[in-house]
């Protein structure tokens, strides 16, 4: 039975099929993060900090909470392009605009996290300036602040100390919309934000971003320093992939042909190929990749190198015993009686022979190296440049995230490091029982 057709045997597995879909689900992730968010974009997204997203809020939850009655507020974005123009008048040198910006605010589970006006203001020599009010649904108005705009910069309501007294020291993005007869509670409705702009030069422009920040972003919600937790998660397949195939296929080529060699030559051949590979089995892995982790670089490409030279120390005892066995097989007898060389006899008959059961322990040891990855990014001895799955929950830990209830911030990397794991355990253990024909009757 050829290779093709035994993996054909795979479709009388439903646990193997949920096991493939994984797999291809993880692909599919792969060549989705390649393509929204290409190498560099990615890095530079995740390694720039709170300045690259200061338009997302910062540690909201994903969006489908709401699908689960959690009714939170959203984030609404607005800007002076689509803003109503109340008036545009000369005052004699000078020009007063007002811009109305108007929304709908429809959830009842809680306030928004902050509100920030984004301004960028162009002219000669003298700044414009603006005046904030707000109007609340039921008709109140409430003055904000005024302020010299700058060429560019944001106002926070929240760090205006004079409108925080005047609000009761309640903070500003609760008490502008909280009801009047019950602070606890939003009051649904329109708002609306009042900018009344005084330019003192006729080529002044002056632009406005309100952002509402919501309690919810995206499919992943945000962290700490407001990015995007789902470009992290994306990311993390085809990193984890790349990772944990890398070490697979080579330590496991690199165990089947050393074992071959040392168990076909015999003699000081076999016994140093056994000797090196206690040595191995003896070393501990994590304390050293620890080690070089701390003293040498956290580069996961380094790690892997690292994890790569560990492996090559020495052979399998488990392949080692086969071979012996195969040694007296007669078609290899057959083999060195007609003139064939030793490394002919090796690379041509006998690792060929034992291919196919190096199948399943190479699917089965992709997850483990994957979980290393990521348990060396747990530790802070991860890739600093790389959004993986160990490197959020890493962060999450730090910031404690389990303690102040951001439990979605471990849970979804840790649901794919467990979704990854269990794909390619099912895949490995019914490729074990197709290659491993005394496994079919356990």
């Amino acid at each position: 039975m050829n290779l093709w057709m035994r993996l054909r045997e795979l479709r009388r597995y439903p646990s193997a099929m949920v096991g493939v879909g994984v797999m291809l689900l993880l692909c599919v992730m792969s060549v989705y993060a390649l393509v929204r968010y290409p190498y560099g974009t990615a890095i530079a997204l995740w390694r720039a900090g709170e300045m690259a997203w200061l338009e997302t809020p910062r540690n909201a939850a994903p969006k489908w909470f709401n699908w689960f009655g959690a009714d939170l507020p959203e984030t609404i974005k607005l800007s002076s392009d689509n803003a109503q123009v109340l008036a545009f008048e000369d005052l004699g040198g000078v020009t007063r605009s007002v811009l109305l910006f108007s929304f709908d605010f429809l959830w009842r589970g809680g306030f928004p996290k902050e509100i920030a006006v984004f301004y960028e203001a162009a002219y000669a020599r003298t700044p414009p300036k603006v005046t904030f009010s707000w109007r609340t649904p039921d008709g109140r108005e409430i003055s904000l602040s005024s302020l010299t705009l700058r060429a560019s910069g944001r106002y926070l309501p929240a760090a205006d100390t004079a409108l925080a007294r005047r609000l009761g020291g309640r903070p500003p993005h609760e008490a502008l919309f909280a009801r009047p007869d019950d602070p606890s509670r939003p009051l649904v409705g329109r708002y609306e934000l009042v900018a009344e702009v005084f330019s003192f030069e006729p080529e002044t422009v002056v632009r406005l971003r309100p952002i509402i920040y919501g309690q919810v972003y995206g499919w992943a919600g945000t962290d700490h320093l407001r990015r995007d937790i789902s470009i992290a998660l994306l990311w993390g397949a085809p990193i984890a992939i790349a990772f944990g195939m890398s070490v697979a296929l080579t330590l496991t080529f690199w165990y089947l042909t050393v074992s071959a060699i040392g168990a076909w030559f015999g003699g000081w051949v076999d016994a140093l190929v056994d000797r090196l590979t206690e040595l191995r089995m003896i070393l501990p892995l994590l304390p050293i990749l620890i080690m070089v982790g701390m003293f040498f670089s956290r580069s996961l490409w380094v790690i892997l190198g690292a994890l790569i030279l560990y492996g090559l120390i020495g052979g399998s005892k488990g392949y080692r015993a086969m071979y012996l066995q195969a040694r007296a097989l007669p078609y290899l007898e057959a083999a060195r009686a007609y003139g064939a060389g030793s490394f002919r006899i090796v690379f041509r008959y006998l690792v060929p022979r034992f291919l196919p059961l190096a199948i399943p322990a190479f699917v089965q040891a992709i997850p483990g190296y994957v979980f290393l990855e990521a348990s060396l990014a747990i530790l802070g001895l991860g890739d600093p440049l790389l959004p993986t799955w160990g490197k959020v929950i890493q962060d999450a830990y730090s910031q404690g995230a389990l303690f102040v209830g951001y439990y979605y911030w471990i849970l979804l990397p840790a649901a794919m490091l467990f979704v990854t794991g269990v794909g390619f355990a099912m895949v490995g253990m019914a490729l074990d029982r197709i290659f491993n024909p005394k496994l079919r009757t356990l």
